[in-house]
């Protein structure tokens, strides 16, 4: 999470939100590829 950087760069609100979703969409992918998937045997 550090590796984005913790201040918002954008100057325009607009740009910020833009910038804060793009954030939450990594972090939500990388939770996805590292979380493990289970499968039940019969």
């Amino acid at each position: 999470f550090k590796r984005l950087g913790e201040r918002v760069m954008a100057k325009d609100f607009d740009r910020q939100v833009a910038e804060l979703q793009v954030r939450a969409a990594i972090l939500n992918r990388f939770t996805q590829l590292g979380t493990p998937m289970t499968v039940r045997m019969p």
